[in-house]
């Protein structure tokens, strides 16, 4: 197999444009391998020597063969490099060419995919521990909504708003709490994600800006640019967003909406002070600019007092709230909701039912007896004490077997610790010898939206016994020790993919 000359790597890239460096470089060399000159079996460069040939920072390479992998025109072979592994076939005369009426997806994908083969440990998914889900429990809320003698009409179509028993439920809480505003409503969706989805549809149109942390949680990050958003990054650090550089880009870029994740960030694991989410508010009501707090990880708090939602500090009205059942119960229920002035429920509702009518009434009704019945706040206890446990397995783990160099975030709650490798370490190139070691993590370079940190990763602790968490973060400190030594003697990776 030939290696292709870098003569054939010199794309024109347009440092000016708004579209993203490594999505100018994926589509160019995604219309070399379409087009039929780079052939079957070939391997492209090294990403450190496209890198230095094209003038880039070694990650925004990385992302565009990231992307090439996740399109299916190249592999990485652990050691050896990425291969191209073919041309799009055209269907035999006839049949529909699918291929010709999609437009090429120039998506980032949302992490690594493959490689891992459940060995010791994999801090890939933010996501509670199957081991918790009080099963016995759930049958039992399950048998009392079967029971019911309203049965058919849970089985029946419902409405777009939600299941109204739930609905009033959370409302009823939400006021409670300060959450809801006389002139607010709540919308049921499918987990987060869905409301997410919704406001972007609803709000956003092609070329808009968005504000968003940087690094951000790939979920919205993918979502916001397949609905043509142009993303603004504000850097979040040990306290959150950085407020300060919110309020200058509030100033200068307008953007559509701002969306911000006020407890225990995704992927750092950050908290926004009081004082920040005050100056926040007044930033974002001095530019007119609307505030999506999304807080799906603000009940897992493990440690410390609780912070009002930035919902509950607004008296303008510009905040929309979004919480779920995933993080605290169970995550494949899909069950989320979004608070915010009426006029904005009405217009996410028409969209929900446009797109899918309702979210499942059933599902709907055995939390709402999950949570009435008392289920939910033993099960919260629960898992409160268990991510306790696994926080400190985490933060222990980091401090003892990370090597001295290593920075990473001390959150007190969620499902998340953001780790900086000592320089000049990448996290991508270690993470194929991590895998074969039985280690899995995100690289940082996933979450990022306009600041690379090649040596960024995200542990994600809450779904590993403690156990594992310890045996995988020795395996990951025993790597990077090595990789250490290796780069002061001047050495090249020992598992460089590409």
């Amino acid at each position: 197999m030939r290696s292709l000359p870098l003569a054939d790597f010199t794309p024109a890239l347009n440092h000016q444009s708004e579209v993203p460096l490594y999505r100018q470089l994926y589509e160019r060399i995604a219309l070399s391998i379409r087009s039929g000159n780079f052939s079957r079996g070939e391997r492209l460069p090294a990403t450190r020597e496209l890198a230095g040939l094209l003038g880039l920072n070694r990650a925004t390479v990385s992302a565009a063969y990231d992307m090439l992998e996740t399109a299916g025109l190249i592999a990485g072979q652990v050691g050896r490099g990425s291969f191209v592994t073919g041309q799009v076939t055209r269907p035999p005369a006839g049949s529909f060419d699918w291929a010709a009426l999609l437009e090429p997806n120039a998506l980032p994908p949302s992490g690594p995919s493959g490689g891992f083969g459940g060995g010791i440990s994999s801090f890939v998914m933010s996501r509670p521990a199957r081991a918790l889900f009080p099963l016995d429990d759930f049958r039992a809320s399950c048998q009392a909504v079967l029971a019911r003698p309203d049965l058919d009409a849970i089985l029946q179509l419902g409405s777009p708003s939600g299941y109204e028993p739930l609905r009033r439920h959370l409302i009823d809480e939400a006021r409670r709490q300060s959450l809801a505003a006389p002139g607010d409503d709540l919308l049921i969706t499918n987990g987060c994600q869905q409301a997410l989805d919704l406001i972007a549809r609803v709000l956003l149109r092609p070329g808009d800006t968005v504000a968003v942390e940087d690094p951000v949680y790939t979920g919205l990050k993918n979502l916001l640019l397949a609905n043509g958003a142009q993303l603004v990054g504000i850097p979040v650090g040990l306290d959150g967003m950085d407020v300060t550089h919110l309020q200058t880009i509030l100033e200068r870029s307008r953007p559509r909406f701002l969306v911000v994740t006020s407890n225990f960030q995704n992927p750092t694991g950050a908290t926004l002070p009081l004082a920040s989410r005050r100056a926040l508010l007044d930033a974002a009501r001095a530019a007119r600019v609307p505030v999506v707090e999304n807080d799906a990880y603000g009940e897992l708090r493990y440690s410390g007092d609780p912070l009002p939602a930035i919902k509950q500090l607004d008296e303008s009205g510009s905040t929309v709230l979004l919480r779920s059942f995933s993080k605290v119960s169970f995550p494949g229920l899909r069950v989320g909701w979004v608070v915010g002035p009426k006029p904005l429920i009405d217009r996410l509702r028409q969209a929900k039912e446009a797109a899918d009518l309702h979210t499942d009434q059933l599902s709907q009704a055995v939390l709402l007896e999950f949570a009435e019945s008392g289920r939910l706040d033993a099960h919260r206890a629960r898992m409160l004490q268990a991510g306790a446990e696994r926080l400190a397995a985490t933060l222990d783990a980091c401090g003892r077997f990370l090597p001295p160099g290593t920075r990473y975030t001390r959150p007190h709650g969620g499902m998340n610790v953001w780790v900086r490798l000592p320089e000049p370490l990448d996290a991508g190139e270690l993470l194929p010898r991590a895998q074969k070691e039985g280690v899995a993590y995100i690289p940082g370079r996933y979450f990022a939206v306009s600041r690379q940190e090649p040596g960024a990763l995200r542990l994600s602790f809450a779904g590993l016994h403690p156990d594992q968490i310890r045996s995988g973060l020795a395996v990951l400190g025993r790597i990077v020790a090595e990789e250490i030594a290796r780069a002061s003697a001047g050495a090249a990776p020992s598992s460089a993919m590409v």
